[in-house]
């Protein structure tokens, strides 16, 4: 659950920084797919990986966090 809960917060700043998922990969450094798994909740990035996307958003980790895991 906590793994789609952040690739649904991945996608929402992606989009509302105006970022299609091809541009955003490319500059993240990842494929397409491997986006994609993450917004779906497929797969969860590592720690460096949610660096780079909270980065490339302007945006910090914290803020890119889903709300129960603030709360632990």
């Amino acid at each position: 659950m906590e793994t789609q809960c952040w690739g649904r917060r991945i996608r929402a700043f992606r989009k509302l920084k105006g970022h299609t998922q091809e541009t955003f990969a490319r500059h993240v450094g990842v494929s397409v797919s491997i986006l994609g798994d993450i917004e779906r909740g497929h797969r969860r990035p590592d720690a460096e990986l949610m660096a780079d996307i909270a980065k490339s958003l302007d945006i910090t980790i914290e803020e890119l966090m889903p709300l129960e895991e603030k709360e632990r």
